[in-house]
């Protein structure tokens, strides 16, 4: 006997595709997600390590024209080489990792949701290249300088190749994550969660937050790179306000009606 198929008017959403599976295929399907991630990012690193050393020289000039770089052991070098081979696999390797992520969580996401999280796709990479962007022009040359300026009153700056790409990469991540703040704020909106006057309300208390999170995150513990750090924060948590207002009109047309009637 045919199982009876469920009617979905025109009106209605299209039923939720939720499966159901046991423990142990949702354990057999992450591994196999883990699998091509691993692969994925090993098999671009592997293809990056030899042009790493080259990335590292145009570092030291982009950022650090006229310090040397030291190695304070024999594997110095080749390990930051893999560093940053590593992250360039993670970074290059992305759109598969978040693809084979969002495969493994999609069949428990509500179909509004996904089409949500489709929407902020590539506003966040816009925000993520933006604020790489930020760092890279604005914020990482002056923090050097601040930071060469201070050393040079009282020592002989010695760069260490670990330390130094540490703290480059360090930066740049920082960046591509505090640029995402008016996605993750709009998206928070677009669930409900908050609103506009909620953050307006909250305002004083973000600022202040913005600044220990500044301080906490900054790596080399200096208060104009704090002050880098949290003053796009909070101009992008200012921004976020104005597009959720104009958004809340678009999500909530009945509201402006019944306002305005």
């Amino acid at each position: 006997m045919l199982a009876q198929q469920p009617t979905v008017t025109p009106g209605d959403e299209a039923p939720w595709d939720q499966k159901e599976m046991p423990f142990t295929e949702h354990l057999r399907e992450l591994r196999s997600r883990l699998l091509i991630s691993i692969a994925t990012v090993g098999g671009i690193a592997v293809l990056l390590f030899w042009p790493s050393q080259y990335v590292i020289k145009w570092m030291m000039d982009a950022y650090f024209r006229g310090i040397q770089l030291h190695a304070f052991g024999p594997a110095d070098v080749i390990f930051t080489e893999f560093k940053l081979s590593l992250v360039g696999g993670v970074v290059f390797g992305m759109p598969v990792l978040l693809q084979q992520l969002w495969l493994f969580v999609v069949p428990a996401i509500h179909p509004r949701t996904r089409r949500m999280v489709y929407a902020f796709v590539v506003p966040s990479l816009l925000l993520a290249i933006a604020g790489l962007s930020f760092a890279h022009f604005v914020v990482i040359p002056r923090v050097v300088a601040a930071l060469l300026h201070i050393t040079n009153a009282v020592a002989t700056p010695t760069f260490g190749i670990a330390a130094t790409l540490n703290f480059v990469i360090i930066l740049l991540a920082l960046f591509a994550v505090i640029f995402q703040t008016p996605i993750v704020l709009i998206g928070l909106a677009r669930l409900g969660i908050v609103n506009a006057p909620l953050l307006k309300h909250y305002r004083r208390h973000a600022i202040f937050g913005f600044f220990v999170a500044g301080g906490i995150a900054a790596p080399d513990g200096n208060p104009l790179t704090m002050a880098l750090l949290a003053v796009p924060m909070y101009v992008l948590y200012e921004l976020s306000i104005w597009v959720i207002v104009l958004l809340e009109r678009a999500w909530h047309p009945s509201k402006e009606t019944s306002s305005s009637s």
